[in-house]
């Protein structure tokens, strides 16, 4: 009987190879012979899937925004109100914790990537815009349910609260700011508009 073979688990493994080299060492390490050898693999099992390093940079593209939205929204699947569901939301796309770090590390590499590419250009903006619908509509929910003052535009807050949450990554990567000092940060953020 032949063995049944799971592609979509094996993609997910060359991905899963290629984060770990661009976690450390950046997209510009990765390669087909690289990733073969983190894999455990050989480069023809590569090639077999991935036609191309840029086939295999775009399906890891996909990966790394499928698991952040994933991970987003089992965070806020067990907020108990809209304004909880907002915070968690925030926090979740920050490098709070190993799996976020190597996240947003990764994330970082292929932001770099896309200002030169207009296809991966346009799924981060498209992710964005995503992001702050999703954001603003919790932020209207909560206002709505009178955690929030009235007054201020759910949607320009959603954008105020991204731009924090995107300006703390830098030094949360960097060390010069912990995970407990940037929750407090947003948490801050999210008081001030009570």
């Amino acid at each position: 009987m032949p063995k049944l073979v799971d592609h979509a688990q094996r993609r997910d493994e060359m991905a899963e190879a290629l984060w770990r080299i661009a976690a450390y060492d950046g997209l510009e390490a990765v390669s087909l012979n690289r990733v073969a050898a983190e894999a455990g693999v050989s480069k023809g099992r590569v090639q077999h899937y991935f036609a191309s390093r840029d086939d295999l940079l775009d399906f890891t593209a996909e990966h790394l925004i499928d698991r952040v939205t994933s991970r987003m929204k089992a965070a806020v699947a067990t907020a108990p109100d809209a304004l909880t569901a907002a915070r968690n939301a925030l926090l979740e796309v920050m490098p709070l914790h190993e799996d976020s770090v190597v996240d947003t590390r990764v994330g970082a590499a292929f932001l770099i990537r896309a200002l030169g590419d207009d296809a991966l250009r346009a799924r981060y903006r498209q992710r964005n815009t995503q992001f702050l619908t999703l954001l603003a509509g919790y932020l209207t929910s909560a206002r709505d349910e009178g955690l929030l003052a009235r007054g201020r535009e759910p949607g320009a807050l959603a954008v105020e609260l991204f731009a924090l949450a995107n300006g703390l990554k830098e030094p949360l990567l960097l060390g010069d700011l912990t995970p407990s000092l940037a929750t407090a940060l947003v948490d801050d953020a999210l008081a001030r508009l009570a």
